[in-house]
């Protein structure tokens, strides 16, 4: 069972990570003039299934689902990280950014495939970058991570709720 400090370090740190990733992503956007945004990628996939919702929605969908993938990835490095199976370090977090990277890839293919959207992208480049974003997505869980077991020790010892 997972605690109310813990719950809150991990939304945190996933919310630090998310945002790492999706500004590289959104930096790489820019710089090859391609769409490699996944939260836009999301909210196109979303508006294929025909729901009946507006295109503000299908974008806060897209966002929010983004949000979400990126706390289960924490929260499985979490499970990594406590149960002792990887230590917390650059190499761990290099790994663990290669391995979401690589499952990335494949759900976005499966996604692509399942939605019957195939957008005007370079995939190539986007599963290139894609890898690389979640370099710096594990990289950047790992840190905060680290760093918010101070305070998660800190508060778990002078806090009470």
């Amino acid at each position: 069972m997972m605690d109310f400090y813990t719950f809150l370090q991990l939304l945190t740190v996933s919310i630090i990570a998310t945002a790492a990733m999706t500004w590289f992503s959104y930096f790489m956007s820019k710089q090859f003039q391609e769409l490699y945004k996944e939260p836009v990628l999301l909210s196109f996939v979303l508006s294929k299934f025909k729901m009946e919702s507006s295109v503000k929605s299908e974008k806060t969908m897209g966002w929010l689902l983004h949000f979400l993938i990126g706390f289960l990835f924490v929260f499985v490095y979490h499970v990594l990280w406590v149960r002792d199976i990887l230590p917390i370090s650059i190499l761990s977090a290099l790994l663990l950014g290669a391995i979401s990277g690589i499952i990335g890839i494949i759900s976005w293919m499966f996604i692509f495939k399942i939605s019957n959207h195939q957008p005007q992208i370079d995939f190539k480049g986007y599963y290139l970058q894609l890898f690389f974003a979640h370099l710096i997505f594990g990289i950047t869980a790992t840190a905060f991570y680290s760093l918010s077991l101070t305070f998660l020790i800190l508060a778990k010892t002078y806090v009470t709720i």
